[in-house]
């Protein structure tokens, strides 16, 4: 980025305020620049909590705000926006809706911005420029591990938790819990509802989330998890958005690219039992982080497996 290309400061603040930017900047959790998808995604938060809602919005638009006051010329496309939106879930998810959750979303959605530059600078240095990988929710894993490791004396345990009594077998359930837990819900309501939206912006990615939450769960079920944890979608989320990335987003869609997809949501479950089984802290979406990066690496020797 330079100088001579970078849109003017009033500019970057005047699309960061635009409704639409903010709508795509919830799609984008799950790689979609699409108003319904987002607005659809806003709902699941509002089935949740609407205080949870209100946290994400203050993130999201904190983090727009402050990504384009830095220059940031990708904040018409949402991408600005869906780390301070999954911010703000985590606040609610550790903080509640106390007085200080609001201040501290705020704070994590300025905080994004900065540490996303610093991804998009890392990844564009010479080791690794050839692997063109993306900083995704890695900033909001950061933040958010910060803000879990400092708030400890503000903490509760306020969940986000809609799951209706009698809604089937864990396994079933948790198709649509592992879509909703991807935003630190556990809602079977919420799930369907993020779902319809993934839909409705493409059904390749709708098909790609279904996929990945269908193999998360099987593969959680064998590697022992507790019934509880897979019905409430904590074994199998970062296995929905490891599919959408692979099959889809990061790599262009063929028979080779969602068989990868396939590959890549069971090596996820592997890393979030490790991940569960080696610390308390919650690890947020670093079980796809994680994956994606080390399976895109190596995609770069497989021909068959293009770049979009």
């Amino acid at each position: 980025m330079t100088a001579t290309n970078a849109p003017p400061p009033a500019a970057g603040v005047g699309a960061a305020l635009d409704v639409r930017s903010l709508s795509d900047g919830l799609s984008q959790i799950f790689f979609q620049r699409n108003v319904w998808t987002g607005l659809l995604i806003l709902a699941a938060f509002l089935v949740a909590d609407w205080r949870m809602a209100l946290l994400v919005a203050i993130g999201a638009v904190a983090n727009t705000l402050t990504g384009a006051l830095l220059g940031a010329q990708d904040v018409r496309l949402g991408m600005q926006g869906f780390c301070g939106a999954l911010l703000g879930a985590a606040v609610y998810s550790a903080l509640g809706s106390q007085g200080w959750a609001y201040p501290i979303a705020a704070l994590g959605g300025i905080l994004c911005a900065p540490v996303t530059r610093f991804f998009v600078w890392l990844f564009a240095t010479r080791p690794l420029a050839r692997f063109a990988l993306p900083a995704t929710t890695a900033p909001f894993c950061v933040v958010a591990g910060v803000m879990h490791a400092t708030t400890a004396g503000l903490q509760v345990r306020s969940p986000a938790v809609h799951v209706v009594e009698g809604a089937g077998a864990t396994y079933l359930e948790s198709l649509l819990t592992n879509v909703s837990e991807v935003v630190l819900i556990s809602s079977v309501w919420s799930g369907a509802l993020i779902l319809l939206g993934l839909f409705v912006a493409s059904w390749k990615v709708g098909l790609a989330a279904a996929m990945g939450s269908a193999v998360g769960s099987l593969c959680a079920l064998a590697l022992g998890w507790a019934d509880a944890d897979v019905a409430e979608g904590l074994a199998g989320y970062s296995g929905v958005l490891t599919a959408i990335a692979l099959s889809v987003v990061f790599l262009r869609s063929s028979v080779a690219s969602w068989l990868y997809a396939v590959l890549g949501t069971a090596v996820t479950a592997v890393v979030t039992l490790a991940l569960n089984d080696a610390t308390d802290a919650p690890h947020y979406t670093w079980p796809y982080i994680l994956t994606t990066w080390l399976l895109l690496v190596v995609a770069a020797g497989i021909g068959a497996l293009r770049r979009p």
